[in-house]
């Protein structure tokens, strides 16, 4: 299911934690930041990769972080473990009104009904506990190619050779080598 979620170009969906349906492009709302994040796993692989990227609704300000760790259990426990370092993120640096998107239509389900997934009870007891600093959390679904910096750290840092944890408002040399911009 998680693959078939990842491979699947679907039109944009309205899922969203909070039940609010807005269009994609006004994904980010007035004065929001949008936190694109993703997770990146692969079997045999040392590691998983996590990527955040943070823009804030019509400016240029942005921040940026990757990490990786040891490899999670599933596609789908990095994707979760993913959303809670990048919220847990957002509360160091003080950012409480986040949109978070993502292009992992199963980790808005799991969220959005974590009582169905009990498998996850326990990341989703650490969802719980980071969530309460966001007086109005939302998540949204958007397609993989909307999603591709986050992407890219999280692939960058799964592919690291050592241990690596980066938040920056640049990005690293490695991202910024394969992307020519960050933009």
């Amino acid at each position: 299911m998680w693959t078939e979620a990842q491979l699947t170009v679907k039109a944009p969906t309205e899922n969203s934690y909070t039940g609010n349906a807005h269009h994609l492009e006004s994904l980010a709302l007035e004065d929001s930041r949008v936190c694109y994040i993703d997770g990146a796993w692969k079997e045999g692989d040392k590691f998983t990769g996590q990527g955040w990227f943070c823009r804030k609704s019509g400016s240029t300000e942005v921040m940026m972080g990757a990490m990786n760790l040891r490899r999670s259990l599933s596609p789908l426990h990095a994707e979760c473990e993913a959303l809670i370092w990048a919220m847990e993120c957002m509360k160091t640096l003080q950012y409480s009104d986040v949109v978070f998107a993502t292009d992992c239509s199963q980790l808005v389900k799991m969220v959005s009904t974590p009582e169905e997934w009990p498998a996850f009870s326990t990341h989703m007891e650490e969802f719980n506990r980071s969530k309460m600093f966001f007086p109005y959390f939302r998540i949204r679904h958007i397609l993989r190619a909307q999603n591709t910096l986050a992407d890219k750290l999280a692939r960058g840092a799964r592919n690291s050779p050592s241990a690596l944890l980066y938040v920056d408002s640049t990005p690293p040399v490695w991202l910024a080598r394969s992307t020519g911009d960050y933009s």
